[in-house]
């Protein structure tokens, strides 16, 4: 359920999964992309659509992760396949705290990451070479 929920993006390129949690009713999105021309994108986008609920930072998202300091609803995160700390993630998130109770982080990743094996995991679901691994907060 994506209406009224806090949504946090993880590498979010081009925006279009925090645009997509908007225009399903998400009350507050946050995208966290490091390169500038695709913040440029997101913004002139949200611009465009007059979004007022999204937040841009441009930024590191490992540091961001470690400085957060707030929680949401779910969690979206579509690290670059060849990201030498892509496995990571799950763990990030869940030690910083970033998810409320309930709340779910979702991991878009290749079929080469098995995260069956962390105690939050829920779900993989497989579209093509596309896996999405499911891990939900306490």
């Amino acid at each position: 359920e994506i209406e009224d929920c806090t949504a946090l993006d993880l590498f979010a390129g081009t925006g279009s999964i925090g645009l997509e949690f908007i225009s399903r009713g998400a009350k507050q999105v946050t995208c966290v992309e490091q390169y500038t021309p695709h913040i440029s994108f997101i913004r002139s986008v949200a611009e465009k659509l007059k979004v007022d609920n999204l937040l841009l930072v441009k930024g590191d998202v490992y540091q961001y992760i470690n400085k957060c300091g707030r929680q949401f609803d779910i969690v979206f995160a579509d690290a670059p396949y060849a990201d030498p700390r892509l496995s990571e993630i799950p763990a990030l998130v869940f030690q910083a705290g970033l998810l409320k109770s309930g709340a779910w982080l979702v991991v878009e990743h290749s079929h080469h990451n098995d995260f069956s094996q962390d105690p939050n995991f829920k779900e993989l679901r497989k579209y093509g070479s596309v896996h999405f691994s499911f891990f939900q907060a306490e």
